[in-house]
């Protein structure tokens, strides 16, 4: 009992004067209560709304009163994430033995400031423990450390100095962790940059995995592993290897399931989300699609990869010609409460998918309102010579020609046509562009051939010959197909066979 009352003491004695949690289950709600009810209601209310709502009035002291308020309570709700639920398996598994080792640390660093020497060693003790566990070498060592200075105050040399030796150990494999984790994040970085910084790293990339191989065998931690694990995939990926991603990430399930890996730290969600991708970029859209089903309940709504993870989902359900799945997809990302907080990037990739996946479905089962917004957005300009050659341009001026086929108007069709001419023989010149490059020859051939579906099927035999057979490499360099460009060349033949633009 003597460690339970040294402990109320010491809430008792330095506890805030201030209640420092909001009561989140009171049935009579105070200001702060109603503040943060408001604010998780409409993200979008103003302080002047606020004010009014909460005060009565937007005078100057209640405005004042409000921006004092609304401090409170930001700290207030900053003290509840100490009280979180991270169990949710569909969340990042680590996190729950992250936050445990946090967790541990906190407690035992007050107790030590406050000199409660016993129960602090026992919670570093217990950290250290988790940590070794979890493969967390920082907060092991930041345990130690703690745990030796308690020994120094208490005078035991033994337990000093043998702590001492444990802690060079630490600190040299986190130099070794620290080092992997740089080249990794420079690999990552580099992979995601400009063309010339990109074709930088892959020339780097083999001594990148050499010295990596060289760390993880020094040091044998999670986080040497991980670094040199990601490398490889991000080296398959920028040679269009993804079979080899495949390959890669069921081996790595395989010895998680063997417990050669560590299970509290290995994300398996990434894992599954490459081996997605990988199906989608290999052109495996059927098998990749099931896989999609089955993982999509490991990802919790509130991740900050669902929608990543959900735009290859819905980018597999268009190349397998799931079109209804595909538009079930897009109803679930637009009732997903963080839909609305996306970067306007990511918005309007969302934009562009929902409305090539409007594109291919009959026209009756489109709202009369997304008619209408799909009419505003194929009348967007769309840059000509953008210098970002992954982007979206090309999608969006094939979806605009489309469009305006189908709406039969000539004048439209031939713009996007000459705007798409200039764009190839600027940007795909590459070999990774091969499959863009030769799908932007067959649109060309429309005007050439009058838009006669039987002209176009016969000119078009050879190109179309050679887009069945191109090959998907260096996806850093390629466009982005949103639907396979051999569906969406039948898709233009039927649009044509029941009429040509005027």
């Amino acid at each position: 009992m003597k460690e339970i009352a040294n402990l109320a003491r010491i809430v008792t004695l330095r506890r805030m004067r201030q209640r420092s949690l909001l009561d989140l289950d009171a049935t009579r709600l105070g200001k702060e209560e109603r503040l943060m009810q408001e604010i998780a209601i409409n993200p979008e209310v103003t302080a002047l709304q606020l004010t009014k709502s909460l005060y009565g009035t937007n005078s100057t002291s209640n405005q004042a009163a409000m921006r004092q308020l609304r401090a409170r309570v930001q700290d207030k709700l900053l003290n509840h994430l100490f009280f979180l639920d991270h169990s949710d398996p569909r969340l990042l598994v680590s996190r729950r033995y992250e936050i445990e080792c946090l967790n541990l640390l906190h407690k035992a660093t007050i107790l030590y400031l406050e000199g409660e020497y016993s129960l602090s060693e026992r919670l570093l003790r217990r950290c250290i423990r988790a940590a070794e566990q979890g493969d967390f070498t920082t907060y092991e060592e930041q345990a130690s450390q703690k745990l030796r200075a308690i020994y120094a105050e208490q005078r035991q040399q033994s337990k000093f100095d043998k702590l001492g030796e444990e802690l060079v150990r630490l600190r040299q494999v986190i130099e070794y962790e620290r080092e992997a984790e740089k080249i990794f994040f420079d690999v990552q970085l580099g992979a995601e940059d400009a063309v010339a910084k990109r074709h930088e790293i892959v020339t780097k990339l083999p001594a990148y995995l050499k010295r990596l191989e060289e760390l993880h065998q020094a040091a044998g931690t999670f986080g040497t592993f991980i670094a040199l694990y990601r490398v490889r995939l991000i080296e398959a990926g920028l040679a269009g290897h993804y079979q080899e991603i495949i390959l890669q990430t069921q081996r790595a399930s395989a010895q998680l399931a063997a417990g050669t890996i560590n299970a509290r730290r290995f994300d398996q969600r990434f894992n599954h989300f490459m081996n997605v991708y990988a199906h989608l970029r290999g052109r495996r859209p059927v098998e990749g699609l099931k896989l999609a089903e089955a993982f999509a309940e490991t990802i919790h709504p509130t991740s900050s990869n669902w929608f990543y993870f959900y735009e290859h989902y819905l980018l597999l359900a268009l190349h397998a010609g799931e079109y209804e799945q595909a538009m079930r997809l897009l109803h679930m990302a637009h009732k997903n409460p963080s839909y609305g907080k996306l970067r306007p990037a990511a918005l309007e990739r969302w934009e562009l998918l929902e409305a090539y996946t409007e594109l291919v479905l009959p026209s009756e089962q489109v709202l009369p309102r997304r008619r209408n917004q799909l009419a505003v957005f194929a009348a967007l300009t769309v840059p000509e010579y953008s210098r970002d050659k992954r982007g979206h341009n090309v999608a969006i001026l094939i979806f605009q020609l489309v469009h305006y086929l189908q709406e039969r108007l000539l004048e439209p069709v031939l713009v996007r046509l000459e705007r798409l001419r200039k764009y190839q023989q600027r940007h795909l010149r590459d070999a990774a562009t091969l499959r863009s490059r030769t799908f932007l020859r067959l649109l060309l051939l429309l005007p050439e051939a009058d838009f006669d579906p039987a002209k176009l099927a016969q000119r078009g035999q050879p190109l179309l010959r050679t887009l069945q057979q191109a090959t998907l490499t260096r996806d850093a360099d390629a466009e982005v197909e949103i639907i396979p460009y051999e569906n969406l060349w039948l898709l233009i033949m039927r649009i044509l066979s029941q009429g040509t633009p005027q």
